[in-house]
């Protein structure tokens, strides 16, 4: 007897939690699950091959990290953030990099630099090849450790919660080239400036590519 294939979409070991998060996410980031879809949980099981059981765990996660609302009557549904909601978020990020940036380049080791500079390097191979999800996650790494590098967990927790919860916000200020070209420029200034330590140019560019990244989503918000 011959086995059936599997689907493609299929999950095959169900107690993979971390496994049905990242497809998840994946999902939400890409807009597949968009904002405001309600989470069906029969058919999206179906399409991952899981049970219901560790699906529910992973959404009730995702619902932690503030990717999904949990609705009475509605269930689950993918977050839909308001364009002031994302405006506040992206300026609060902005102080929190820029006060990174600049503790970073008085401590950082050029250990955790170089570091840096190859998540960059592969980055921009990603950008090159136009491999959009690995650049993008990419991208978020390297925002978390240039945050990391300024050696404060409290700064560091906010900022994750914040960087989470904007995940599919910060994707989409990466549709069409041009806003692409833009934003990997700007992280090429971004990493020139910390491998040469000099703070004042760091902490400029970081905030103009967060006041940047609110313009480049900011008109699919407003509409």
């Amino acid at each position: 007897m011959i086995s059936p294939v599997p689907a493609p979409n299929r999950i095959e070991r169900q107690s993979l939690h971390e496994e049905i998060l990242t497809r998840l996410r994946d999902r939400i980031i890409e807009g597949d699950l968009a904002p405001g879809m309600r989470l069906n949980e029969g058919q999206i099981g179906a399409e991952l091959g899981v049970s219901r059981t560790p699906l529910r765990e992973a959404i009730k996660y995702l619902a932690s990290e503030g990717l999904v609302e949990l609705v009475p009557t509605r269930g689950a549904v993918v977050k839909k953030f308001s364009a002031k909601e994302v405006r506040d978020m992206l300026e609060v990020i902005r102080t929190l990099e820029q006060t990174a940036a600049l503790r970073a380049c008085e401590i950082a080791s050029d250990d955790s630099i170089a570091a840096i500079r190859a998540l960059h390097d592969e980055m921009q191979a990603a950008y090159e090849r136009g491999d959009r999800m690995r650049y993008y996650k990419l991208n978020q790494e390297i925002h978390t450790r240039l945050v990391a590098l300024a050696e404060n967990g409290a700064l560091s927790d906010v900022h994750t919660v914040l960087q989470t919860r904007l995940k599919r916000i910060r994707y989409v200020g990466h549709e069409g080239p041009e806003k692409w070209a833009s934003a990997i420029g700007e992280h090429v200034e971004m990493i020139e400036a910390l491998e040469a330590r000099d703070a004042a140019r760091l902490s400029e560019v970081v905030g103009r590519h967060l006041t940047e990244a609110w313009e480049r989503v900011r008109e699919s918000l407003e509409s």
